[in-house]
């Protein structure tokens, strides 16, 4: 067998084709990729999808937190509809996301614009802008709650002694809906500063020198430049800031609890109040699912105006 071989070799070399080499079946390397994935998708299903698919059955029975209940349609949704706290978390949201997202971004543009410049002490200058987005939310939600306290807070004891009347923060409807946007603004443009600061770096100052050249003054350098530079990171922002501000659970919670009468109260809150105050798991589901279909429907129109910018 071996003396045959060696011919059919050397038959196949002197023609010019290449000897044939044992190759794997082709069927095993077009699955194996789709087998390994397999642990990472089953992990996926059961942290992600498995739970989104049984919130979306529980908004359509009337459970508790003992188990699913009847199955009732579209009641818990035409409850949520009915509900006048439904429309104050509702519009709550959009106060708090509307604010945030305005005012952090302009702060953390105009440090970003300031940090850009060579001055001395820059570096520790963009560490310490950075603590608000790096302490633990727990940590600095507690530490504003204790600095403007009714009773014994710094800010009013401070005021005491200007002869000033305290500043009720947390048990006045409009004093409390300032304090949660301030302390979420504090938490969030450092975030905003960081990345426009990233864009900023990357424009080519060439750019700058030869409008300057064209006798451009630094307001029409920033309107015809940077701007247009910074576009398409400011709507990825926007988006992941209104999603962020919506969804936040932590600054409302700790500091005021959705109180004053449910004044600082947005979806997510109103969520939990229904599902773990009122043992309503359906009522509490059907807010959680609106609140996610309302934040896709505006990250689709946000991306949107992002592409007709392109």
């Amino acid at each position: 067998m071996a003396a045959q071989s060696m011919p059919t070799q050397a038959t196949q070399l002197s023609a010019g084709e290449p000897p044939v080499v044992g190759t794997a079946p082709k069927a095993s390397i077009q699955t194996l990729p789709y087998l390994l994935l397999l642990p990472s998708l089953a992990i996926i299903f059961l942290i992600e999808l498995y739970p989104l698919l049984q919130g979306i059955s529980f908004g359509f029975h009337k459970g508790s937190l003992l188990g699913t209940g009847a199955f009732v349609g579209f009641d818990n949704y035409l409850r949520m509809f009915r509900s006048p706290a439904f429309y104050s978390s509702l519009w709550f949201s959009f106060i708090f996301a509307f604010f945030t997202v305005l005012i952090s971004y302009t702060l953390g543009l105009a440090l970003a614009l300031f940090l850009n410049l060579d001055f001395p002490g820059r570096g520790f200058c963009r560490v310490a802008l950075l603590l608000p987005w790096i302490v633990p939310a727990v940590v600095s939600v507690v530490s504003w709650k204790w600095l403007i306290a009714d009773r014994g807070g710094l800010v009013n004891i401070i005021l005491s002694l200007f002869g000033a009347g305290p500043i009720y923060f947390l048990s006045q409807s409009g004093w409390a809906v300032v304090a949660v946007i301030v302390i979420k603004i504090w938490r969030s443009f450092p975030f905003m500063m960081l990345s426009l600061l990233a864009q900023l770096q990357v424009i080519d100052k060439s750019l700058y020198e030869a409008a300057r050249i064209d006798g451009a003054n630094n307001w029409q350098l920033f309107c015809h430049i940077t701007m247009p530079h910074l576009r398409n990171i400011s709507i990825i922002q926007a988006i992941l800031m209104v999603i962020w501000s919506i969804n936040d659970f932590e600054t409302p919670y700790l500091l005021t609890q959705g109180g004053p009468s449910n004044a600082t109260e947005n979806l997510i809150l109103l969520s939990y109040r229904y599902t773990f105050g009122r043992n309503d798991v359906g009522l509490g589901s059907a807010v959680a699912l609106f609140t996610l279909v309302l934040l896709m429907v505006l990250a689709t129109i946000m991306m949107r105006q992002q592409q007709k910018t392109h």
